[in-house]
């Protein structure tokens, strides 16, 4: 499944030496998500670009990346190069789930909950498909809006609903979670897959259908990120931070939910605009040959570099031309495991903390956390 192409090999950034462009240091980070290289000559690397310090980079054009080819570079003019929209390979999907126990829904606090649920899909929704469900204290989630619904209009409904079971099953309803996203992402249309898993919660799980030990397993076999909003008296910052492996807000004031989701779809939005399609069309006609592909921004740079066979190219290419992923072995893109960092004991004073990996000299993440900064 996640196999990279025969072709394809990763170099990461350092200081390298390409003939006349000199040392190339590493101030941006490039890490390779796939490449595809077909006739007459169409190269494509799909990829992410970051700071060293984790920030992504956001915006590039086509101008502030230069393409080497065995150490010499490619003209712009001649190569074609341009970004292509990244739909054409690759599809992104947040699924959000909400607490909708009997301690959320009688809080008199709905409608804040509505607002920061809708203010969230308004800015994740323009980069990825998102969905919303809702748990209780039931055994099973209730889908409210399917992935690339209308949220706005979907999580406007939640101030009409009620609880089936008022009890909260928070971990059954992680690991059911986890399964509807993951047949959303193995059933996609292209071969490149991102999922991230969002979960809101008032507290802690009272229901004991499934264990702390039945999450884990269920958050090790998950290949994406996963974040909580833990907003109440009952938040144990802890233990929500099992499950927010990405990240967590835990804060026991409860006007800190906008803050939360705020705080989660900054980084959701922000890693979501790090991911760019170049393409370009080589000038080689024969052989094996060294390609790499230097990101210039903020007066830093960076690059990534992998190989390919150009035997049988010719003219006539078309840089907007789909590129050919491989199809018959998509590829679910896992996001790298780090270790969260320790959370300190939630206070009994209402406060605000966001707990995260640290992502200090880590490689380049699918969607989900980026360094506060």
């Amino acid at each position: 499944m996640n196999r990279m192409p025969r072709a394809v090999r990763v170099v990461a950034c350092a200081a390298l030496s390409f003939g006349a462009s000199g040392l190339t240091g590493c101030g941006l980070k490039l890490q390779l998500v796939d490449a595809s290289v077909r006739k007459p000559s169409n190269v494509a690397v799909y990829f992410t670009v970051d700071t060293h310090g984790g920030e992504p980079v956001a915006d590039l054009t086509p101008q502030d990346f230069r393409i080497y080819e065995d150490g010499q570079p490619v003209s712009i003019l001649e190569s074609k190069q341009t970004i292509l929209q990244e739909q054409v390979a690759a599809i992104h999907y947040t699924l959000l789930l909400v607490d909708m126990s009997g301690s959320v829904v009688d809080s008199g606090d709905m409608p804040a909950l509505i607002q920061a649920a809708q203010s969230f899909s308004d800015r994740v929704g323009p980069y990825q498909k998102v969905a919303v469900y809702t748990f209780d204290g039931s055994p099973h989630l209730t889908p409210l809006v399917g992935f690339g619904g209308n949220v706005r209009a979907g999580v406007a409904a939640l101030a009409t609903r009620r609880p089936r079971d008022p009890s909260t099953n928070l971990n059954g309803g992680v690991i059911e979670g986890v399964r509807v996203l993951s047949q959303q992402m193995d059933h996609a249309p292209v071969p490149l897959r991102f999922g991230t898993l969002v979960v809101f919660t008032d507290g802690t799980d009272r229901a004991h259908r499934a264990s702390p030990e039945d999450v884990g397993k269920a958050l090790d076999s998950a290949g994406f990120e996963t974040y909580v909003i833990g907003v109440g008296q009952e938040v144990d910052s802890r233990q929500l931070s099992r499950i927010g492996r990405s990240g967590t807000f835990a804060s026991q004031n409860k006007g800190d939910v906008q803050k939360g989701f705020d705080e989660i779809a900054s980084r959701i939005e922000a890693a979501s605009k790090r991911y760019y399609l170049l393409s370009y069309c080589s000038p080689s006609r024969a052989g094996d040959h060294d390609v790499q592909v230097e990101a210039n921004a903020r007066g830093t740079s960076g690059r990534l570099q992998y190989h390919f066979e150009a035997n049988g190219f010719g003219p006539n290419c078309d840089p907007n031309q789909r590129p050919s992923f491989d199809v018959h072995h998509p590829r679910n893109v896992p996001p790298d495991r780090v270790a969260p960092e320790k959370v300190s004991e939630a206070p009994a004073a209402p406060s605000r903390q966001f707990s995260r990996p640290s992502a200090e000299n880590q490689p380049a993440k699918g969607p989900g956390w980026q360094p506060q900064r």
